[in-house]
């Protein structure tokens, strides 16, 4: 018996072991025109084998990449197309890197931390004080869309403190909206408020005969 760890390395093992087989006997084909008119033949199969590709605009040229990718790029054929270049196929993409912005409560998100800087410009005044009030109900929405148990107001009122850098502060009286408004606005259901099942009991008594009757 043959395991597939003493076979050869498939390259794209979508198209399974039969295609890579039927590419490696392009090799034996010494005349260019046969082993390219077998080359288009084996395409054929390989779209057959994988029709959503034909959803793509240009599936016949990803086709012959992967014909060229599975002869490990060594096929000598007429192809309609430039066969693909191993360094630019294999290459690893550049390293995207990670964000640098540092948030003391991710799930208020980087937008409430530039509302809260923009809130730290104002002059005192009215209009700051119906920002900063604004800031800590958007921040109370936040937290629900996390976490759908409800949240103090006295909670988001000290985060939005800690956050401003002790500059930003509400009454400790203040009230924000509230957790079931948030919901229904946001299309979310609060598991506190959902109403508990009753149980079900069993209205059936039995007669001292010993026959089952149920309750009017």
């Amino acid at each position: 018996m043959e395991y597939n760890t003493s076979r050869q390395k498939m390259h794209i093992p979508e198209y399974g072991r039969n295609i890579q087989a039927m590419i490696q006997h392009l090799f034996t084909i010494d005349d260019r025109i046969k082993r390219t008119q077998a080359a288009y033949y084996i395409v054929s199969i390989m779209a057959q084998m994988n029709p959503q590709v034909r959803e793509s605009s240009d599936y016949l040229h990803k086709l012959w990449d992967h014909l060229h990718i599975i002869s490990d790029f060594k096929l000598d054929v007429e192809s309609p197309y430039d066969p693909p270049k191993r360094e630019v196929i294999q290459r690893k993409p550049r390293h995207v890197g990670y964000s640098s912005n540092v948030i003391g409560y991710g799930h208020y998100g980087n937008y409430t931390k530039s509302l809260i800087n923009k809130a730290l410009l104002y002059d005192e005044g009215d209009e700051k004080n119906a920002l900063v009030l604004a800031i800590a109900n958007y921040m109370k929405k936040q937290f629900l869309s996390w976490n759908r148990d409800s949240v103090a107001d006295e909670t988001i009122i000290a985060n939005l403190f800690e956050l401003s850098g002790e500059r930003l502060s509400l009454p400790a009286d203040t009230k924000l909206i509230s957790t079931n408004e948030i919901m229904s606005k946001s299309g979310l259901s609060n598991p506190a408020a959902q109403p508990k099942q009753k149980k079900k009991f069993n209205q059936k008594q039995v007669t001292p005969g010993g026959q089952k009757r149920k309750q009017k």
